[in-house]
């Protein structure tokens, strides 16, 4: 098998990881990875924080805790990094270009060894005055929906592949 398609077919969905850090050559492989999603138009719509600094880790999780109505858990499942997708709200393809862009940043984490999960509650997040003047301490300017956080980390579990559904693909020959 091609192990691009391996690797693909290989990733899961971590939902909980060692302490260990994730190294800086890493995070920017993945980034790499982001920039390179295919986008409407070719526009890059989207944009990438990639976020190792524990402060801001915490509270990302904080913020995503609370709209998901349990204060004080952690939705990002220990993991020490997340890369958290943005999208210019004015590009009518932005949803679809930073699902591509989180898309890319999974199978690369995969590919490097790493574990990663789409945590959703981007968009809720930066909706919220405290993930707005995140933003704007972090310098960032313009009208952005958050599309999603993808939390990364070493896996300390790795779960089995669910059974692929039925008729999930069609031929028409």
């Amino acid at each position: 098998m091609n192990e691009i398609i391996k690797n693909m077919t290989e990733r899961r969905s971590v939902r909980k990881y060692l302490a260990t850090p994730v190294p800086q050559e890493a995070i920017e492989q993945i980034a790499l990875a982001g920039e390179y999603a295919a986008s409407g138009r070719g526009r890059q719509s989207a944009m990438i924080l990639a976020v190792t600094n524990e402060e801001v880790v915490r509270e990302l999780s904080a913020i995503n805790a609370k709209i998901l109505g349990r204060e004080g858990s952690d939705p990002f499942f220990g993991a020490p990094a997340v890369m958290v997708v943005l999208a210019e709200k004015d590009v009518p393809t932005h949803v679809y270009d930073g699902s591509l862009v989180m898309g890319n940043m999974m199978n690369a984490a995969h590919a490097l060894g790493l574990g990663s999960c789409w945590v959703h509650r981007a968009k809720e997040t930066f909706e919220l005055p405290e993930g707005r003047a995140l933003l704007e301490r972090l310098g960032i300017e313009g009208e952005y929906e958050g599309i999603g956080n993808l939390v990364v980390g070493y896996p300390a579990e790795t779960p089995a592949a669910k059974p692929r559904k039925q008729n999930y693909v069609y031929y028409v020959k």
